[in-house]
């Protein structure tokens, strides 16, 4: 990857809920987490951003031991880790059995996070977790995200990122904000 110019930064998910071996158990403890990050550092000269698991006690923890062995930014928070269950044929509804809730429902335990992190590390926070609108990407702008990631509004409305910028640009001109960068970690207490 190091060789193509058109890709300009990795996003090493340490914290996927949604297979059998591997995946999160990577980012559920500071020792594996900063073993990863090392030894991808070693090998990436692109930006390296790393996805953090919310299925942790210290989130803060996770992200300075990614951001000490050379992650360039960290994306939180990755899906929590959930389960459905088929009560009348009594059998798990997920071939893994546990997997990711993601979506509107997991948004204010996300928004904390990124705010910890934010106030927690250096480098920048990438926010996501039950972004459906400019509204909520805003309100991860305040927690301190310097962008976010959508995804599961995108099974709704594929053009929703598109709905989302102009209203972030609606905002910006109503609050007499020049750019993004006023918004990130401006919440006011």
């Amino acid at each position: 990857m190091n060789e193509l110019s058109h890709i300009s930064a990795v996003e090493l998910n340490i914290s996927c809920p949604n297979v059998k071996e591997g995946g999160m158990s990577f980012g559920i403890s500071c020792p594996s987490a900063e073993a990863v990050t090392r030894e991808v550092r070693k090998v990436c000269s692109k930006h390296l951003m790393v996805k953090l698991s919310p299925n942790v006690t210290d989130i803060t923890e996770i992200a300075r031991a990614v951001e000490g062995q050379g992650a360039d930014s960290v994306s939180l928070v990755n899906t929590f880790l959930g389960m459905a269950i088929d009560s009348e044929k009594r059998i798990p509804l997920l071939s893994t059995i546990t997997g990711g809730l993601s979506g509107p429902a997991i948004k204010p335990i996300a928004l904390r996070m990124v705010w910890q992190v934010y106030n927690a590390v250096k480098i920048p926070v990438i926010g996501m977790g039950g972004i459906m609108n400019a509204a909520d990407a805003i309100e991860f702008m305040l927690a301190g995200a310097s962008a976010v990631q959508v995804c599961t509004a995108i099974f709704k409305d594929p053009f929703i990122p598109l709905q989302i910028i102009d209203g972030i640009e609606d905002y910006l001109i109503r609050h007499k904000l020049q750019s993004v960068n006023d918004l990130v970690g401006d919440l006011q207490m």
